[in-house]
């Protein structure tokens, strides 16, 4: 996909992306977001749009032999291995996830390095002001913790699931203020001139709120007409 395409989307908030997408019935409306568990961090840092990178991780005990985030190269190789720009998304399988953080201000400069635009994690991450000032790569997490504790990779590349979407390697992602959402391949190019519409049909409906003009019937056939 060319990046004039998600450079379109990015111009787009989440929630108009998310407007558009129910009106070609490709999903259920409960379906293809993360819930209100996984917030972003930095609602003032840009959207991103990027290809799912994957991972699952443990903080609660320690790793086995060779699974040291030092000795996990083979990780990097994975996410150079998906097309740029790439959106990191971890999973944390502890029974108390978010005891420690995996990616803080050094680990987010190295995916910034890798091309990944956004992390997103069921668990903590740290050093939040850092990664925003520093790097600027957006986060959504459940929260943020003051340690790593034995934060290790137990898997990657493999499906994950967080804030009850699951996630699938190369699955096309965009973050921003708003939260998490999977975008359909097949709609990139065409979401954002349904967006347009429907935002105008919004900003018709809001002129008439605040007119003198207002008036039930006045509102009904206004929002009738989008249909």
């Amino acid at each position: 996909m060319d990046s004039a395409a998600l450079n379109a989307l990015c111009a787009l908030d989440g929630a108009a992306i998310a407007n558009a997408i129910e009106t070609f019935d490709v999903r259920l409306r409960n379906e293809g977001f993360v819930d209100s568990s996984i917030r972003c961090l930095f609602p003032d840092l840009p959207p991103a749009a990027g290809y799912a990178v994957t991972a699952r991780i443990r903080c609660s005990t320690p790793p086995p032999v060779g699974y040291q985030y030092t000795d996990r190269t083979d990780w990097w190789q994975y996410i150079v291995g998906v097309p740029a720009p790439r959106f990191v998304v971890v999973e944390d399988v502890d029974e108390r996830p978010g005891l420690g953080g995996f990616v803080g201000e050094l680990h987010a400069t190295v995916l910034r390095a890798l091309d990944c635009v956004g992390y997103a994690t069921n668990g903590s991450v740290r050093d939040a002001d850092a990664v925003r000032a520093r790097v600027g790569l957006p986060m959504f997490a459940s929260g943020v913790a003051v340690s790593h504790a034995f934060a290790h990779i137990v898997e990657f590349g493999a499906p994950v699931k967080i804030g009850g979407l699951r996630v699938a390697s190369s699955d096309l992602l965009f973050g921003d203020a708003h939260g998490m959402q999977s975008i359909p391949p097949e709609l990139v190019e065409r979401i954002p001139a349904v967006a347009a519409g429907m935002m105008a049909h919004e900003r018709q409906i809001i002129a008439l709120c605040r007119s003198p003009q207002f008036s039930i019937d006045a509102l009904t056939r206004l929002v009738r007409s989008s249909r």
